[in-house]
This record gives C-alpha cells, structure tokens and sequence, in this order.
C-alpha cells in the first residue's frame, strides 16, 4: 500500500497530466477557463491547507476524477464531449449528456468532502441530521454555481452560450440541480460506510 505522501504525489502527478493535456488546444479557451475555473481556484486551496487539514484518501481520490470530468468538460465543452456524441449518435439520444453526468459528480463528491468537514470540525454525528445537512451544502453550491452561470452569461453575452451547455432544455438549469441531489444522496447511500472507513486511516 502506498503510503500518503506517495499516494498523494500520484494524484497530483495525473492531475497536472490531464490538466496541460485539457489545456493544450481546448475547443474554445474561454469555455475552457471557465469550466476549469472550479480546479484553476480548488487546487491552491487543498495544497495551502493540506498540512493543517488533510483529506482522507477517499476524498482525495473522489477530487480528482470531480476535476477529470472538469478538465474533460472544458476541453471539449460539456455539449460535444466525442464519446457522449458517440452515444448520442449511436443510441438516437435527444442530446450530449456528458453535462449530465457533471452534474450528479457535483453532488456525488462534493457530498463526501462536505460530510468529512462536518464530522472532523463540527459536533454533528453520525445520523440524520448530518445526511440532511450534506444533502442541502451539495444542493447549495449546485444553485449556486447555477447563478454563476448565468452571472457569466450576462456578462458576456454569446461567448458564454458552451459554458452553459443547456442545449435547448428549457428545463436544463433545474434537471442540473435536481441530479445533484441524486448524486448526493446515492454517494452517502453508497460511501459512507467506506469513507468512516478512510477517515480512520488519517493521522
């Protein structure tokens, strides 16, 4: 088993090679700075804090494959990603749902990183209570990251048309909040257990 500093040295290794290769070419760069904004700013932040507040491995791990489908997302554009065109094409899908899948990863993983806050630096346990209250944190950075996208698209008018991503869904801003709350539900469904698990791995 590797041990943190390896492991953590892997990660990071993967990240820094999926982001020059997100980086390199985009389909459009501004799309590309904006869909990679979320890892551009998170990044700095995990390292600065990571002596006084480390992640479990499992939340580390669950941050990197939030940041490849980031990373993959602006490269691309969430609406032309060519294997969710493939499937579109190949199964006559009404549209590209790589922005879908964003989506429950926006409630999925953030769900475990705010869990673990929660359990290590407030009183809340193990319980109801704390399921509710990640449910709802995940629930709110999706609205919120709803409204930065419309802030952006105001601002900057048709540049901002890819970054939406809504692809003629009327209906597109409330299916990406309401697959947040499934991706949050169906992460503390799934991984509590195991990240109670990693959380007694830590130091």
């Amino acid at each position: 088993m590797l041990s943190a500093r390896h492991y953590h040295g892997l990660l990071l290794a993967i990240l820094a090679s999926v982001f020059v290769w997100s980086a390199i070419q985009p389909h459009d760069f501004f799309t590309w700075l904006l869909e990679a904004f979320p890892v551009i700013i998170g990044l700095p932040i995990l390292l600065v804090t990571y002596r006084r507040f480390p992640f479990s491995r499992l939340a580390y791990g669950l941050l990197l494959v939030h940041a490849f489908i980031l990373l993959v997302g602006a490269h691309y554009t969430y609406a032309e990603m060519p294997l969710f065109n493939w499937l579109r094409d190949t199964y006559d899908l009404e549209r590209n749902y790589y922005d879908r899948l964003g989506h429950v990863a926006q409630g999925f993983i953030p769900a475990i990183v705010a869990r673990e806050i929660l359990l290590r630096c407030s009183p809340l346990q193990h319980g109801k209570w704390l399921a509710f209250i990640v449910v709802s944190i995940a629930l709110a950075i999706s609205a919120l990251y709803e409204m930065l996208e419309w802030w952006v698209a105001l601002a900057s008018g048709s540049e901002a048309t890819a970054f939406l991503a809504t692809q003629g869904d009327v209906w597109d801003t409330q299916w990406d909040m309401f697959l947040c709350l499934i991706g949050a539900s169906v992460s503390l469904l799934l991984l509590s257990r195991r990240h109670d698990q990693s959380l007694q791995c830590l130091p």
